[in-house]
C-alpha cells in the first residue's frame, strides 16, 4: 500500500488535481480488485476534491467587454452565450430552427452528456437575432463562416480573447465565463437552483452549487471589523 501512495502523492506534488489523482486512485483500485482479486488497496481513502471557484464577470464588465466589439455578428454572439448560458460549444452548433422567437427559449440538442434541453432567449437580442437570420447565406448555422459553414470553436474564443485584452479587467476569464457568469447573475437575482440547474443542463444539482459560493448575498453584507 505504501509505495501506492508514493505514486499518489507523487502526482499531486506534480501539480495534478484531486480529481486527476482520484481518477489514478480509482484505476488501482479496479486493477487491485477485479484482475489480482486483492482488497489491499481498497482501505485506501480519496483525496478530498478541491474547491476551485468559477471565474464570474460583473454585469458591467460584461457590457464593458461586448463594446469592444464592432463585428455585430460577433458581439451578438457574445452576448447571447452570456445571456442563455451557452458553451460555446453550442453556440456554434446553433441552428435557426433552434430558436423560437415567440416563446423566447432556445432549444439546444444533443448538448454535452447527449442531451437536449431548453434555455431561455433574452427579448434584447430578439431583433439582433432576426437581423442575423435574414441575411444569412445559408438556413443552417446561425454562426456561420464567411464561406457560409460551420464556425469552429476558436472563432467565439478569439473573439471574446481580443476584446478582453483590450480592456483593464485582470480576471483571468474565458469565453466560458460567460456561462458561469449567467449562472451566478441569475442566482443573485433570485431564481431558484433547480431551475438555473435546468437552464444549464447539469445533471447534479451539486454541479450548480459551486455557483451558490461564488454569490452569497449574507457573506457580501458582513462588514469588516476594520
Amino acid at each position: 500500500v505504501n509505495h501506492i501512495k508514493k505514486f499518489l502523492i507523487k502526482k499531486q506534488n506534480s501539480g495534478k488535481s484531486s480529481q486527476t489523482v482520484n481518477l489514478y486512485l480509482n484505476a488501482v483500485k479496479f486493477f487491485y480488485r477485479e484482475i489480482i482479486k486483492s482488497p489491499e488497496a481498497i482501505s485506501l481513502k480519496f483525496p478530498r476534491h478541491s474547491l476551485k471557484l468559477p471565474i464570474v464577470l460583473t454585469r458591467s464588465e460584461v457590457k464593458i467587454i461586448t463594446k469592444q466589439i464592432s463585428n455585430p455578428k460577433h458581439k451578438l454572439m457574445i452576448l447571447l452565450a452570456y445571456s442563455s448560458g451557452l458553451r460555446v460549444s453550442e453556440i456554434i452548433n446553433l441552428k435557426r430552427g433552434d430558436i423560437d422567437l415567440e416563446e423566447n427559449t432556445i432549444h439546444l440538442k444533443n448538448t454535452k452528456g447527449k442531451k437536449d434541453r431548453i434555455t431561455i432567449l433574452s427579448e434584447k437580442l430578439k431583433a439582433s437575432l432576426m437581423t442575423l437570420i435574414l441575411n444569412k447565406k445559408t438556413k443552417d448555422y446561425v454562426f456561420e463562416s464567411e464561406r457560409g459553414g460551420k464556425l469552429t470553436t476558436s472563432t467565439p474564443q478569439k473573439v471574446f480573447r481580443k476584446a478582453l485584452k483590450k480592456v483593464s479587467i485582470k480576471k483571468s476569464a474565458t469565453f466560458h465565463s460567460l456561462r458561469h457568469s449567467f449562472a451566478t447573475h441569475l442566482l443573485e437575482n433570485g431564481t431558484d437552483i433547480r431551475y438555473v440547474q435546468k437552464l444549464l443542463g447539469h445533471k447534479n444539482i451539486r454541479t450548480t452549487q459551486i455557483y451558490t459560493h461564488v454569490t452569497n448575498p449574507k457573506l457580501m453584507n458582513i462588514k469588516s471589523p476594520l
